[in-house]
């Protein structure tokens, strides 16, 4: 059975009652014991690719190991307050929800503060609005996709309204500019479109129009332009790589089997640009090795396999979507990364989920968790399957496009 089919019988199930056991907190332990594994190899890189920094500007070597433990804290308390919200209840938020992401984009636009060359944060670059634009996004789409049942299949009704918003809200951060995370916001809304019913030839048009809105785009940034020739040219010849690359390259490769030990990086220092963000993938590679790289790789593959099990036990498809997002989101940016560093991807700036340096990707990150097990809990006591998902509908049908003959 085909995962767009999974995603629309959650509607034709037969109608019985919640489960007894179902009825109880029921949290994804082993989706937390990969979460905490990924934190805690986080928090120890941060403190590897900062120490010195921190010391020599600040005089302290755990300065940013300090900071990042703060937000890790407030990360900590979103994902609580998530897993205690009843999913559901983000039915009634997401609206609201989408209109404050509008405003703060543009805010950050107007009012923002520029750092490398980007306008993208606040505070100093600590806080960067577009990390908690991803999981409203991942909400409302929710929400949106599965309240136009099969009407979503028409042009006027699904691609056209869906291309509008995903285009304005990828076009303000494209302005920052940041091509990574609009990249990313519109393959995971696009993914979800798909899962949700859309037909395959709006799902090629999307694909045609945006390719070609994307390649505009390039067009007219010399910057991107630049990184993307110097990927084409590495293509042909790895020596033509850009510097940032080369630098990644031979990180990786001094790390060997088992790592030059941990702290002990030397393309870290001065080498190596950003090693504590966008870079740091290079850096635990050369410090624990291709053992180590192997294992938080397989961490990033178990949180997807936890999230798409959540995603096919789901209640209802406004959970199945959400998780569904939320997974792919963190798999996605997971997967660039390192694609980025090992020469397989032209440059994007998009951090290694839970492990790079950032407070505003942090407390998302772990907010999102925090969602995917709410989602995990089940329905609400004393509520069958179809009453979670027609709630808000008058006359009680099901809101999700047919099983179509694939």
């Amino acid at each position: 059975m085909s995962w767009r089919s999974i995603v629309a019988t959650q509607l034709i199930r037969q109608v019985k009652p919640v489960s007894s056991r179902s009825r109880g907190p029921r949290l994804d332990y082993s989706l937390m014991i990969a979460v905490g594994a990924l934190v805690a190899i986080g928090l120890m890189m941060v403190y590897s690719t900062t120490f010195d920094w921190g010391y020599q500007q600040y005089g302290d070597a755990a300065y940013f190991l300090v900071r990042q433990g703060l937000w890790l804290l407030l990360g900590v308390g979103a994902m609580l307050v998530m897993m205690r919200i009843d999913y559901s209840a983000w039915h009634r938020l997401s609206i609201p929800l989408m209109g404050g992401a509008l405003v703060v984009l543009i805010a950050v636009l107007l009012l923002g503060q520029e750092r490398f060359g980007a306008q993208r944060s606040f505070l100093g670059g600590s806080v960067q609005p577009s990390e908690l634009v991803k999981l409203i996004v991942v909400i409302y789409i929710a929400d949106w996709l599965s309240s136009k049942g099969e009407k979503i299949r028409e042009v006027g009704y699904g691609l056209i309204p869906f291309a509008v918003l995903i285009g304005a809200i990828a076009g303000l951060i494209v302005l920052q500019p940041d091509f990574g995370t609009a990249a990313v916001i519109v393959v995971v809304a696009g993914i979800m479109f798909f899962l949700a019913g859309a037909d395959v030839k709006q799902i090629l048009v999307g694909l045609v129009v945006s390719s070609g809105t994307f390649l505009l785009l390039v067009a007219n940034s010399p910057h991107s332009q630049a990184r993307i020739q110097s990927y084409l040219d590495a293509l042909n010849d790895p020596a033509l790589a850009s510097y940032h690359v080369r630098q990644a390259m031979i990180a990786l490769g001094s790390g060997g089997l088992f790592g030059v030990g941990p702290g002990a990086s030397r393309q870290k220092f001065g080498y190596l640009p950003l090693p504590h963000t966008d870079s740091v993938f290079a850096v635990l590679g050369e410090e624990l090795g291709l053992i180590g790289a192997l294992i938080v790789i397989g961490l990033f593959a178990f949180l997807a396999y936890r999230g798409l099990r959540i995603a096919l036990h789901a209640p209802d498809v406004f959970g199945t979507l959400m998780a569904t997002g939320v997974t792919c989101w963190i798999t996605v940016e997971a997967l660039v990364n390192v694609a980025v560093m090992t020469g397989m991807l032209p440059l994007t700036g998009i951090p290694l989920p839970f492990i790079s340096y950032g407070g505003s990707a942090l407390v998302s990150l772990m907010a999102a968790i925090g969602l995917l097990q709410s989602i995990a809990r089940g329905s609400r006591k004393g509520l069958t399957r179809s009453a979670l998902v027609d709630r808000r509908r008058r006359n009680g049908r099901p809101r999700l496009s047919r099983i179509s003959g694939r």
